[in-house]
């Protein structure tokens, strides 16, 4: 899915046992929460990519979480105009993965750059609290779990 447009990328979704999802706060976006994500390099599967990002981004691995599924299409966005011209793109391209949480006392890491915050939420209060360019692929994918 990879092309000059559009970045590939990965997104992961962590469920806790009682259901809520594990989402995160932008460093640069103050108030504005999401999933980690990260990009697809040309040499990993999508799987892997996930995996290594969610290591990366909440410090979390196959310790604390099991990969449950995978959402079967690209899920694509478009940028903003201003985040067009400032990325050099139009948008990215990411597959979904679902993970559930081994317990209840699993604790990510953040960087305090890209997120600076981590919460346990409902579906509908990230869907509200993502950015807005973004919420499309959140009420596409989280409508589907």
């Amino acid at each position: 899915m990879a092309n000059p447009n559009f970045r590939a990328g990965v997104v992961m979704i962590v469920r806790g046992l009682d259901d809520r999802l594990l989402a995160f706060e932008r460093g640069d976006v103050p108030g504005q929460w999401q999933f980690a994500q990260g990009g697809l390099e040309t040499h990993e599967t999508p799987l892997d990519a996930a995996w290594r990002e969610l290591h990366e981004e909440a410090g979390l691995g196959p310790d604390d979480v099991h990969a449950v599924a995978e959402y079967p299409d690209w899920v694509v966005y478009e940028y903003p105009d201003d985040l067009k011209t400032a990325k050099g793109r139009l948008g990215q391209a990411h597959r979904w993965f679902l993970f559930d949480a081994h317990s209840a006392d699993i604790t990510p890491t953040v960087d305090n750059r890209e997120f600076v915050a981590w919460q346990w939420v409902t579906r509908e209060w990230l869907i509200e609290n993502v950015v807005a360019f973004r919420r499309p692929g959140y009420e596409l994918v989280l409508s589907s779990l």
